[in-house]
């Protein structure tokens, strides 16, 4: 952490830049942007600053944090120049918030553990909600459709679990996890494309399942699985590479021997 940094003056310093780039003189590619046609960039700097962490690398997250917290200010000056809000507004709000749903730390409440407290956040958030139209008519509401799939349904999953709707350990979820995976190969002999896709994402969502109920989160666990893969597959090519060898010249018998060496050279 930078000493002597002041963080308001740096905010307030933020704020009057985002204005000077939406003015007419600003930048044109600034001032065509709508809150739409951001959301793209705000997915892409969540997952960079996600890639950050992963990595451990404290300063590209403390740029990427940056970059994400860019996507925020400019979000809020749109709507700033609409007359919906600002960015005090926005900061105000969460505040209001927090304290609102931390009774434990700004209130007389007492909790024993975190389980108490995501209790306790829960039925504040009922209350806040009763009587305002936006009360959830499902015990799965509010579950956002931008998300991963994988974790989306977690989420679901996890709704349905609170008011009772859930195996009781991982074991009924890997039996069912293992009838959806003998229906999905049965789709397959079919050779019916809409029943292998239909059975395939019921495999996928009873696996999210299993994950879940181990306390292992699909999401994570895929995109581990993905950079484990793809750092592999970086390895194979400067293996074969060094052999003065390309891909596309080796047979998938000699590339799945490649690949065993890779894989067993992780292990010495």
């Amino acid at each position: 952490m930078k000493q002597g940094k002041k963080e308001l003056p740096q905010m307030a310093r933020l704020l009057e830049i985002m204005k000077k780039l939406r003015e007419p003189e600003g930048c044109p590619w600034d001032r065509e942007q709508t809150l739409k046609t951001l959301i793209p960039y705000l997915l892409e700097e969540c997952g960079e600053v996600i890639d950050a962490i992963e990595r451990g690398d404290m300063v590209e997250l403390e740029d990427e944090l940056g970059d994400l917290l860019l996507q925020v200010v400019f979000q809020c000056e749109l709507c700033r120049e609409d007359g919906f809000f600002e960015f005090e507004d926005v900061a105000g709000r969460i505040s209001d918030k927090l304290i609102r749903r931390h009774p434990h730390v700004f209130g007389e409440v007492v909790v024993n553990n975190s389980g108490e407290v995501l209790e306790n956040w829960r039925e504040i958030k009922k209350n806040e909600k009763a009587g305002t139209g936006k009360e959830h008519k499902s015990a799965v509401d509010g579950v956002p459709r931008h998300i991963p799939a994988l974790m989306r349904a977690y989420k679901f999953q996890k709704k349905a679990s609170v008011v009772g709707f859930d195996w009781e350990d991982h074991h009924g979820a890997l039996e069912k996890m293992e009838e959806e995976f003998w229906e999905f190969k049965e789709a397959v002999l079919e050779e019916n494309p809409e029943h292998i896709h239909e059975e395939l994402g019921d495999l996928l969502f009873s696996m999210v399942n299993v994950g879940r109920k181990l306390e292992v989160k699909a999401e994570t666990a895929l995109q581990s699985a993905v950079r484990k893969f793809q750092d592999r597959f970086t390895k194979l090519e400067k293996e074969l590479k060094k052999e003065g060898r390309e891909l596309e010249d080796c047979s998938l018998s000699e590339l799945d021997e490649a690949w065993d060496s890779v894989k067993e050279n992780e292990c010495t």
